[in-house]
């Protein structure tokens, strides 16, 4: 069996998390392919390395001195070094980071090096070969991965030892400069990796035992979800709730390699499996009709009138054409025979709002036009509830019942997941009243 182990900025933050990372990486000899992210938080008062590597580059930027907000990481792997008796020449290292950025070195290798110098101390701790993410995660000039190389260049150094460790987040270019990924990106290494060993399982620790079917904010002890399939992730990774980078679920999905989110600080619980088909394990452990509950606010709903529109060909077209050509992304539209609805974000709308109602106004000549802002969008997700009729007129009736007006509501065609828009003010209570009625009054029964 082979598991590709990525640990997160938390599990990574200080020695004593070292000390846990190296438990759960030996107690397991499959765990031969190690990712890991740069040093995390160690407290509320204390900085993510990453976080202080992008102020750096703004003071260079700006021609102010960094020397304070370099010598906070200087400090940080070295006692993470004198912790743990590691031999890394972390001044050498740093004299070198130093001088590239005194030399214009750019943004990307600049941000890159909290993961690089987390790897190369947890490399020696765990006595694992040391890959540098640079000489392996090859990008096209696209920006795309080039699997091809990076799996050629990845299975060389695999057979020179038996466990590795690559940093995640960063990569090369094919003339060897480096660049970075989208924040949260060591997701996306360590699941390139599992693609290209084909690996039994891609393995993602964290600081939280895998996926809630609510929000902790919100939703006092919300139960944990032990499966979840691909389809179902990337509802609610979309709609708000994000332990894992998005971009992540398709290197191993495309090979059907499962996802399990653990916890560094509890290694004993199982987590969640993010599986391509759950049902063979629902058989014997039937699941809830609602896998999940996530939502975002600040959306805007425009709602255009103008009777009989549905049956107007091109008229939902040219509706849409009027917020692409202003480059405004679109949430979803439902519409009804008289009525059709654009959903949007707040943020990504504001400056552009007075430009696409024109627009709308000249090409479609609608009756009316509604604007409604502060509107939340809450995805309730479960592959079970095709399988049980009512849920939706039980959603309505919960609504009902506790006086929250729903203003949108969409219906996936695979019937996985219902959208409902109430007003930003009922979010919180929207998703307590969901979770009361679909999982809490289950359980009893």
């Amino acid at each position: 069996m082979i598991k590709v182990a990525k640990f997160g900025g938390s599990s990574v933050a200080n020695a004593d998390q070292f000390r846990k990372v190296k438990h759960i990486v030996e107690s397991d000899p499959a765990r031969k392919f190690i990712v890991t992210s740069a040093c995390g938080k160690e407290s509320h008062e204390d900085h993510k390395v990453t976080d202080l590597l992008y102020l750096i580059e703004a003071h260079v930027k700006y021609g102010v001195s960094y020397d304070s907000l370099f010598q906070l990481i200087v400090d940080k792997y070295q006692r993470i070094e004198d912790a743990l008796g590691l031999h890394v020449d972390l001044k050498r290292e740093f004299d070198h980071i130093r001088e590239l950025i005194d030399q214009g070195e750019s943004e990307d290798y600049l941000v890159s090096r909290g993961e690089y110098l987390t790897g190369r101390l947890l490399a020696e701790y765990l006595q694992a070969r040391f890959v540098d993410a640079a000489d392996v995660i090859i990008f096209k000039y696209d920006g795309e991965i080039d699997m091809e190389r990076t799996g050629q260049k990845l299975r060389e150094y695999a057979r020179q030892a038996d466990r590795i460790l690559v940093p995640g987040f960063y990569g090369a270019m094919p003339n060897g400069t480096i660049k970075v990924m989208s924040r949260g990106g060591s997701d996306v290494t360590g699941s390139v990796i599992a693609n290209i060993v084909n690996a039994d399982v891609y393995e993602n620790w964290t600081d939280v035992s895998g996926f809630m079917v609510a929000d902790p904010r919100i939703v006092d002890h919300p139960l944990g979800i032990p499966r979840i399939t691909y389809a179902e992730l990337r509802e609610m990774s979309y709609m708000g709730a994000n332990v894992l980078h998005d971009d992540a679920v398709f290197p191993v999905r495309q090979k059907n390699i499962p996802i399990n989110i653990r916890n560094t600080n509890d290694p004993e619980s199982p987590g969640t499996m993010i599986m391509e088909d759950c049902s063979e394990q629902d058989k014997n452990d039937p699941p809830h009709a609602i896998t999940g509950i996530a939502g975002r606010k600040n959306f805007t709903v425009i709602t255009v009138a103008k009777a009989h529109c549905s049956t107007m060909v091109g008229y939902l077209r040219n509706l849409l054409q009027c917020f692409e050509d202003c480059g405004v992304s679109i949430e979803s539209a439902p519409t009804t025979v008289d009525t059709m609805s654009v959903i949007v974000e707040t943020d990504k709308i504001r400056k552009q709002l007075y430009e696409v109602i024109g627009l709308i106004k000249e090409r479609c000549t609608p009756d009316d036009i509604r604007i409604e802002e502060h509107i939340s969008q809450i995805a309730i997700v479960g592959r079970e509830m095709r399988n049980q009729p009512g849920i939706s007129g039980a959603l309505l009736s919960e609504f009902g019942r506790n006086h929250i007006n729903i203003r949108t509501i969409n219906q996936s065609s695979d019937e996985l997941s219902i959208v409902v828009g109430v007003a930003d003010r009922e979010y919180e209570k929207a998703i307590q009243a969901i979770y009361a009625k679909f999982i809490r009054e289950e359980r009893k029964r």
